[in-house]
């Protein structure tokens, strides 16, 4: 089952920067193959329900491994089961009706 994410993984304990945690899990989700969008506040990723799942455990074991003694991860999941449609065409839907309203 495909699956599209919005993933914010914040570890804890660390001080205030946490942007080499973060360019981990991006390197992680690259390595994975997993189409994915970082933004200001966590990271859009699609991909088949246990390569996003599994590359998602690996972001936990990379950041524990770097010395982050907490993680704190919140995650919004959607699935459906109608129609293919990637993260780019949601993008695209809503530009749409911005120039058309």
């Amino acid at each position: 089952m495909k699956v599209m994410i919005d993933l914010c993984v914040v570890p804890l304990g660390v001080g205030l920067s946490v942007s080499e945690y973060v360019a981990a899990c991006q390197r992680i989700l690259d390595e994975a193959g997993l189409s994915h969008q970082m933004h200001a506040y966590g990271t859009n990723v699609e991909g088949e329900w246990d390569a996003v799942f599994a590359a998602v455990k690996r972001c936990h074991q990379e950041v524990h491994a770097m010395g982050a003694p907490r993680i704190t991860t919140s995650m919004r999941i959607g699935t459906r089961t109608d129609r293919d449609q990637s993260m780019a065409d949601k993008i695209d839907s809503v530009n749409q009706r911005l120039q058309n309203p």
